[in-house]
């Protein structure tokens, strides 16, 4: 499945008429994919923190694609649940459909060992890792059943499927992000046109990736804009049957 996604040449209107929200899309992956969904015709409504970088994103997509996007500030790391149903509110009154949704926005926290781990990165890092994905993929969930088909991605990584020494509350963050899209694509299969998964970018040119790994050369991963093809096409109508899996972006 893996390989036959990467080789997948993609129509020009692929996400025409589809409207999708990305967390996390001020910079790194999320930003990247703000950028080929609107490519590939998408509207978008963009959630981060970072105004400044969603605004100048605005800009940027505007120019290129002309495409209908909304900011909405939300800053994951201080939000109330309160805060997560008022966002989808504001979201209803401009969309009352989503067709959507990538959880893509992320902390890495330290990289240290659990015995020296703090409880304050680590109650920051499951909230911004998992407690929002869940309280917006919650909240989305009815307007994303006003869509004919609609799609879910999670954001996973290999250190969500085995843990790996000195990666803390990050990786158990995100096998409890794989435990959530399972748990949701068996729930909603039966119920709904909502398919679930998960993407493992794997290591790409972003920020992130260099705080995790400081003395790598950037050089040697991919940009973000070369590993979209599993993004692109689990937010598409080609992937109607595909429902709980977690997708490589890259060979391993």
């Amino acid at each position: 499945m893996n390989e036959v996604i990467r080789q997948l040449d993609f129509p020009t209107n692929l996400l025409k008429g589809k409207t999708i929200v990305i967390t996390g899309a001020g910079s790194g992956i999320g930003r990247q994919a703000a950028k080929s969904f609107s490519e590939f015709g998408a509207d978008l409504i963009l959630l981060s923190k970072h105004v400044e970088k969603l605004e100048t994103l605005y800009d940027e997509i505007d120019r290129d694609y002309k495409n209908k996007i909304i900011i909405q500030p939300l800053d994951f790391e201080n939000a109330k649940e309160k805060n997560y149903e008022e966002i989808v509110q504001a979201i209803k009154q401009e969309r009352p459909q989503i067709d959507g949704l990538l959880n893509n926005a992320g902390v890495l926290g330290e990289k240290k060992p659990l015995e020296q781990y703090s409880y304050s990165t680590w109650k920051n890092v499951i909230k911004v890792n998992l407690d929002a994905s869940f309280l917006l993929t919650k909240n989305l969930i009815p307007l994303l059943k006003e869509s004919k088909n609609s799609s879910i991605i999670f954001t996973s990584s290999g250190v969500g499927r085995k843990g790996r020494a000195y990666w803390g509350a990050y990786s158990i963050s995100k096998f409890a992000t794989e435990a959530m899209m399972q748990i949701l694509s068996e729930e909603l299969q039966n119920t709904s046109s909502i398919r679930v998964n998960c993407i493992n970018p794997g290591a790409v040119r972003t920020q992130m990736r260099e705080s995790a790994y400081p003395a790598e050369k950037p050089e040697k991963n991919p940009l973000a804009s070369e590993v979209m093809k599993p993004y692109l096409y689990l937010m598409s109508d080609m992937s109607l049957e595909t429902n709980g899996l977690s997708i490589d972006a890259q060979e391993h």
